[in-house]
This record gives structure tokens, sequence and C-alpha cells, in this order.
């Protein structure tokens, strides 16, 4: 059977109203001459909007419900600040504000610590610039940042660049109905070639298939390069020994190459 309902924190999404642009704006009249009504039913009728936003978080290793949640928070901060006066959608003036509320929540949750100094140059930053987007309708620039916050716009930059929550190599940045492209796929190492690479993958995994005295032996011999005679002082066997234990391990690692052992 086909699964065709979602519910999150209790409402069943596949339930959820969406308002034209006509009921929207007939909705916000009546909310804004004081009809209390209209703010649940302006929530309930964008439920969708959060939950769409929602979704570009999924892998961030946050709860949905959670994430929802504070979406809502900012869907209402949103409603409650929307002017009809801008003269745009609804969604264009929510979207910014319930991505922010959102990333709020995830920076204020964020694995990596950050100073207390920074976030509060980095919270002080994004209030200016919501600020500034509700009276503008546009981003402030860098500048206009610094100039509206008296901060020098370095100190914004790396504020700003400290509080971002880190990103999953496997979080799927695109995705068109077919296979999706992960952020791992994006990325390359112009140093290491790869086939140097899968000689390090193979390598590494035909050394941990030898016993540790073998595998300390090669690392001493070819990492730190000492002799086969220091190695025989430092394990308590004779030199001969080493060798063979040396010879024996390299076998082994050519012969899951494939090589020609000699």
């Amino acid at each position: 059977m086909v699964r065709t309902k979602v519910e999150l924190c209790g409402v069943d999404t596949s339930k959820l109203p969406v308002l034209s642009n006509e009921v929207m704006t007939q909705t916000f009249i009546r909310l804004q001459s004081g009809d209390e009504f209209a703010k649940d039913e302006l929530v309930m009728g964008n439920l969708r909007l959060v939950l769409s936003l929602v979704q570009r978080f999924a892998y961030r290793g946050e709860q949905a419900d959670d994430l929802f949640q504070v979406g809502c928070i900012g869907l209402i901060k949103s409603i409650e600040n929307f002017d009809l006066k801008h003269n745009v959608r609804f969604s264009t003036y929510a979207v910014p504000m319930i991505i922010g509320e959102i990333r709020r929540h995830l920076r204020d949750h964020h694995p990596v610590r950050v100073s207390r100094s920074l976030r509060d140059i980095a919270y002080k930053s994004m209030k200016a610039k919501e600020q500034y987007i509700t009276d503008h309708l546009h981003e402030p620039t860098l500048q206009q940042l610094s100039e509206i916050t008296e901060i020098p716009h370095e100190d914004i930059l790396f504020a700003l660049d400290a509080i971002q929550e880190p990103i999953s190599l496997h979080e799927p940045i695109y995705h068109d109905g077919g296979d999706p492209v992960f952020m791992l796929d994006q990325l390359r190492d112009e140093q290491v070639s790869e086939e140097s690479w899968s000689t390090y993958v193979f390598m590494k995994e035909s050394i941990s298939k030898l016993d540790i005295r073998e595998q300390r032996i090669l690392a001493k011999r070819y990492y730190y390069g000492e002799t086969q005679t220091e190695i025989a002082k430092e394990l308590g066997i004779s030199q001969a020994q080493i060798s063979r234990l040396e010879k024996h391990a390299i076998r082994v690692i050519k012969e899951q190459y494939n090589l020609d052992v000699k």
C-alpha cells in the first residue's frame, strides 16, 4: 500500500490547506483589523511552505519534527511582521525569515564550539541583516552591515563563517529525478591523483592483513628509517629474523597487488 500520509508534530501534512494569493491578502486584511483567528488560518495555510523548507535541511542530523517546529516559529514571526504595503508575495517575504530561524537553531546546537564573542558578532550582524531586508526588501552588502553594526567588515565575515554548520560529505547538493549528486562527488584534490589515492587504499588494506609484528617492522623500516639491526635490538630478536619477517610482509603485499614476486 502506498503511504501518502506524512505526520510532523502531529500534523497530517497531506491535509494541509493551500491559500490562494487573493485569500491570503483578504486574510491579512482581517488580521491587521484585529481578527486573531486570521493568524491561525495564515499559519495553517502556510505550513506546506515550512515543510518544503525543512526538507532542505534533512541531512543535517536534526529531527524533522524539531526543524518543523522551529520553521513554524519563523513563519509566525513572518506573519506578525508582514505588511501588505510591501507589495510582494508573502512567501517571498517569509522564506528568508523561516530559513533564518532554522539556521539559527542549527547554529545554537552547533557541534563545533565557537567563542562567545564571535557568536555575539554573528548574531548582531544577522539581526541587522534581517531588519535591513525587512526595510529594503533586499540583502545589505557587507560594507552596509559594517556601517549599521559599527563592526569592522573583516570581523563580521570571520564571525559569520565561524558559525556555519558543518555540511556532510554525503549531503545531496543536486537532484533532478535521477541519482543525487553528493558533496563528496564535487571534491577534488589537485595534489593527489586518483592513481595515488587508489594505491594508498590498497596499501592500507594489505598492511592491515599482516600481523602486528610485521606491521611494526615495516613502519620502523620504511616510515622511521630504522635499520634491521636497530629493530632487532628493540624487539629482542635476531637481525636474521627481522630480515625474514620483512621479506614475508613484502611478499604478502605484492601478492595482494598481483605483482611479480621475486
